[in-house]
């Protein structure tokens, strides 16, 4: 069994509890606008390109045969992303690693042999593997590969969606995942359908049939000004936080940046207005103020 991931990272402290390994597999329904990981999206390997790290010596240009890169006034190279097919020829000869793909073939095994190298560090803290992305659940077969060999080494196993998927999907999923972080993005479904590429309608009928299931749920919240940072997104959380009372509870994840730099990077057309910025504490104190006083049980 294998599937495309795009990263593993260890001691992760925010995504699930304890210390964790994250695995971020490829592929994804959803393009939120404000995506920290876009290169987690494609389910195709991508071709990353930094240009600061170029040191002028023009191999790229030579084995590039689409001509996507060429050389500018001082020698450094230079992308026609329209002309790139991410065939993948040009990073084994960048030494200083300027281009690289992103996207990788593993199998189970590979993954768990990473896994597995902190398990002193699960059993001390709580924690264990963590698959997030892009979306796992994009790749069902390989995520529940991964999750029952998890499994089999008694560690702790927790999925991060959008919970944009078949219920029968997650119908698969729930014996193998202690723990489902999942994301409530917007509550209005036009505004969700404008902000992400899809309505919201599958997403909440999954979030309530795996509640009504008895599975562990944290739902967690993206709050982005001039986006889904609105009093009737609030209110939307408190409403679901009320209708599901089983919930481990809600986390608001205020905005950030971290993933700007990888706009330019992947070569994404799209762009985060730069009046958008991330929320001052006392913004985000208000948040938490609102939902405590209509009961919301928040992290």
């Amino acid at each position: 069994m294998t599937g495309r991931i795009f990263d593993i990272q260890r001691f992760s402290i925010h995504d699930g509890p304890g210390i964790r390994t994250t695995v971020f597999l490829k592929g994804c329904p959803l393009k939120c606008k404000w995506c920290h990981n876009p290169e987690g999206i494609d389910p195709k390997a991508q071709l990353s390109f930094m240009p600061e790290k170029c040191v002028a010596c023009g191999e790229c240009v030579k084995v590039c045969l689409e001509k996507a890169l060429a050389r500018n006034a001082k020698g450094k190279a230079v992308m026609d992303r329209g002309r790139c097919t991410d065939c993948g020829e040009c990073p084994p000869v960048c030494d200083p690693k300027a281009l690289e793909m992103v996207g990788r073939d593993v199998s189970v095994e590979d993954v768990l042999e990473v896994v597995l190298r902190d398990l002193d560090y699960y059993v001390a803290s709580g924690g264990g593997m963590t698959l997030s992305g892009g979306e796992p659940t994009a790749q069902p077969e390989f995520a529940e590969a991964l999750f029952r060999a998890a499994k089999s080494k008694g560690i702790h196993t927790v999925i991060e969606t959008s919970g944009h998927t078949e219920w029968k999907v997650f119908e698969r999923l729930m014996p193998v995942v202690d723990l489902f972080l999942y994301d409530y993005k917007e509550t209005d479904p036009q505004l969700h359908e404008g902000f992400t590429g899809v309505r919201n309608d599958q997403i909440l009928s999954n979030l309530r049939a795996l509640h009504d299931a008895g599975a562990r749920i944290l739902l967690r919240c993206p709050m982005i000004p001039e986006f889904n940072a609105r009093k009737e997104h609030l209110d939307g959380i408190a409403a679901i936080a009320r209708q599901l009372p089983k919930l481990t509870g809600v986390e608001l994840l205020p905005y950030h940046r971290l993933g700007k730099a990888k706009i330019s990077r992947f070569g994404f057309l799209w762009r985060m207005p730069e009046s958008v910025l991330p929320p001052d504490r006392a913004e985000v104190e208000r948040w938490h103020s609102y939902l405590k006083s209509r009961g919301t049980p928040l992290i």
